[in-house]
């Protein structure tokens, strides 16, 4: 029986045992052949075919940033060993959106995305709601990340959904989409004018009103900045409009009859978003010994209250002592900046 000794270095001391890489042991033959010289390096254990021992590895995580250096380096790789194409890459549809959403919350898939063993997904906030544990077959999650989704969702582009109202801005599924449409220009708008179902993007819709709705008595009338509008609402008929004249934009004021009076509402029919900037009314009461005056800031609304729904803001209240049959005479003035009275 032959007895294999540690290998010693130079000055006879045996080698570290304690070393993190396992050795490789040398059979006999190559023990006598092996040369005195040789480098002191440690190699790891080569595993023959039909070994019952599997290799120890690391799972690396790479960073969550996709501008990494491990991750350029990789996209780097996979292009330079993919052969030239011979023809353009193709655009592909999907039919449902919905599997690109987290099973769990259903929101849009994210990176990080991960994955447990039995291969169901789930998104980073998931995997920390729920413990790290897969929502589906209870197995450990959060780990394992699936690179082959997050290219996908990386690579996937969506239309606004507003495209049918004009809009043409293609967004990354997920978080770049929901931010365009909450700065989506063409956000669809309702026509204020009772019976008319006509709905469309803000400019479209000014236009349709200015075609569509020509001047009735005591329904539509035209303003400019800064000119004061005499007016009269009725708080049981229909909400009054105004369009400006060279802009266009509707202005709409509606009165709401409530216990301590009624509330006369200011809007504007328009999506919210900075670029539209910021419209200012002062709006007043008018009665024969006294008046009622309020300056606010003009609400961007898409579509007209119901009659039902009491105001939360923009509007002015006037008491029920002020109030003499079922209408009132107002003034309004619109403005671009704030005026203090």
């Amino acid at each position: 029986m032959t007895t294999i000794s540690p290998r010693r270095d130079s000055g006879g001391r045996a080698s570290d045992c304690r070393s993190s890489k396992k050795q490789r042991l040398p059979s006999v033959s190559e023990e006598e052949s092996s040369d005195d010289s040789s480098s002191g390096e440690e190699t790891e254990v080569e595993f023959q075919n039909g070994s019952s021992e599997s290799r120890e590895r690391e799972l690396v995580v790479l960073s969550d940033d996709s501008d990494s250096e491990d991750e350029k380096t990789y996209a780097e790789l996979l292009r330079s060993r993919r052969p030239r194409r011979l023809s353009p890459p193709k655009s592909l549809t999907l039919p449902d959106s919905d599997v690109l959403d987290c099973p769990d919350c259903f929101e849009p898939l994210r990176k990080p995305i991960f994955q447990c063993n039995n291969g169901h997904l789930a998104c980073s906030a998931c995997c920390t709601k729920l413990k790290k544990r897969c929502f589906f077959c209870a197995l450990p999650t959060g780990d394992i990340r699936c690179r082959a989704m997050e290219k996908v969702i990386k690579t996937c582009v969506i239309s606004c959904p507003n495209a049918k109202h004009g809009c043409k801005q293609i967004a990354t599924y997920g978080k770049e989409e929901a931010s365009h449409a909450k700065l989506c220009l063409f956000t669809p708008c309702s026509c204020p004018v009772l019976d008319c179902n006509y709905i469309g993007s803000y400019k479209d819709l000014n236009n349709h009103f200015r075609i569509t709705h020509k001047k009735s008595p005591g329904e539509i009338m035209s303003i400019e900045f800064g000119r004061q509008e005499i007016f009269r609402l009725d708080f049981n008929d229909d909400p009054v409009v105004f369009q400006m004249e060279k802009e266009g934009d509707l202005i709409v004021i509606q009165g709401f009859k409530g216990s301590h009076g009624v509330y006369a509402s200011v809007s504007r029919i328009a999506p919210v978003v900075p670029v539209m900037g910021q419209l200012y009314c002062s709006i007043a009461r008018l009665k024969e010994n006294s008046t009622l005056r309020l300056e606010f800031m003009v609400k961007n609304v898409q579509k007209v209250r119901e009659k039902q729904e009491q105001p939360e803001d923009s509007f002015l209240l006037i008491p029920t002592h002020m109030l003499r049959g079922d209408h009132l005479k107002m003034q309004i003035c619109i403005r671009r900046e704030y005026v203090p009275s």
